[in-house]
């Protein structure tokens, strides 16, 4: 396909757009004192790489609050690489995709190695060749980029999910972004400005945040409606291609709260191949078709734990959706009967005090679980 749009009256274009309503607050992208950094200065790359590997496949707004906490928890590298991954876990917890944050733990170890232990403040001492950073788990192609043009100013295209929208409208792609691929790439590299390209691809993901929004773009105040093919012949709304939907499965999952005698609630740690590896968790499982689900509590505890339990009282029930299917938990208090706890299919078992819960690393479906854990207990604390 080929690209005809007047490179530098498009990127003037943008620049003025962006002077004037960009969002120049971004934490990360800025120097220490909160001031914007001036063209061709290189900045700390260390929270740059923090929030970009947060922002996959998560909102701006959502990351920010969650960036800010890691910052005062691990100011540095070093103290990211000195933790453990059961502090990093907890850093991290409530944002998902929890294996991000095991690569990016295994990524700090292999970047104080580049730097060195008493150059990982220096940001020239940081990587700035987009193979070196391709080289990190975890680190593709869009992030490496951002990651090079947003810390050292550095000609590197990105592509994110913003860009691709405003590329697909620009050029009114007929297929779907992941079809496009090639050509969505040749055109941010194409368009993307030598001399100020932290500028341009901050204009770019801020245009498709603010403009060139998913519903509704606000086509009438856009810098580039000259160029864009969308705008012109067609209708903004139908670009990009809708990617086929996939309809997520719903599965049913038993969840069994089983206390010993001193009041402490049995918990496991997942296993470090599973999905959410070294997460903690309350056991249960998968509900077999026809199956009662106090009958899958009893039996998963069964299979996982070795133990026999009495299952009693509903404390709840709720709907939990992640990327490609949705979970709906039932939880039930059980009575520990007979058999002695074992890690049949985990790594780790403990017994906790429910206030000490939040000690640990949960995924967000158990977060829910311990809060209406903890106003029961408080109820009844009340009671007596």
């Amino acid at each position: 396909m080929q690209i005809l749009i007047p490179i530098e009256e498009f990127q003037n274009n943008l620049f003025e757009w962006f002077s004037e309503c960009g969002r120049h607050w971004i934490p990360w992208k800025l120097r220490k004192d909160g001031s914007f950094p001036e063209s061709g200065e290189f900045i700390s790359p260390y929270g740059i790489w923090i929030a970009e590997v947060m922002l996959q496949q998560t909102q701006l707004q959502t990351v920010i609050p969650y960036w800010e906490k890691w910052m005062k928890t691990f100011p540095t590298l070093i103290e990211v690489v000195e933790a453990d991954e059961q502090k990093v876990l907890m850093q991290w917890q409530g944002l998902g995709y929890y294996s991000r944050a095991k690569r990016l733990h295994q990524s700090s170890k292999l970047l104080i190695e580049f730097t060195g232990k008493d150059n990982f403040l220096d940001p020239f001492a940081w990587p700035v060749e987009l193979n070196q950073w391709l080289s990190l788990p975890g680190i593709g192609k869009s992030t490496a980029g951002s990651i090079i043009s947003s810390a050292f100013d550095l000609p590197s295209p990105i592509l994110d999910g913003n860009i691709k929208r405003i590329f697909s409208r620009l050029l009114a792609t007929k297929n779907t972004p992941s079809k496009d691929q090639k050509t969505l790439w040749k055109m941010s590299s194409l368009l993307l400005s030598k001399k100020r390209p932290r500028d341009f691809n901050q204009a770019l993901m801020d245009l498709g945040a603010k403009i060139c929004t998913p519903q509704k773009p606000s086509c009438s105040c856009c810098p580039l409606q000259n160029y864009c093919v969308a705008y012109i012949k067609y209708d903004p709304h139908d670009f990009p291609k809708k990617e086929m939907k996939k309809i997520k499965t719903l599965q049913e999952i038993g969840i069994g709260l089983v206390f010993n005698k001193n009041g402490e609630l049995l918990i496991d740690q997942r296993l470090e191949t599973s999905n959410m590896g070294g997460m903690w968790e309350f056991p249960g499982g998968k509900k077999n078709p026809d199956e009662f689900i106090e009958d899958t509590i009893a039996r998963e505890l069964k299979e996982e734990l070795g133990i026999v339990v009495k299952v009693g009282a509903k404390l709840l029930s709720f709907d939990h959706a992640y990327t490609n299917k949705r979970l709906y938990f039932t939880v039930h208090f059980c009575e520990w009967i007979s058999g002695q706890p074992r890690p049949l299919a985990s790594q780790k078992i403990l017994w906790v005090s429910p206030e000490k819960l939040l000690d640990f690393p949960f995924p967000s479906a158990n977060i829910k679980i311990i809060s209406e854990l903890h106003k029961q207990l408080s109820f009844r604390n009340k009671k007596l």
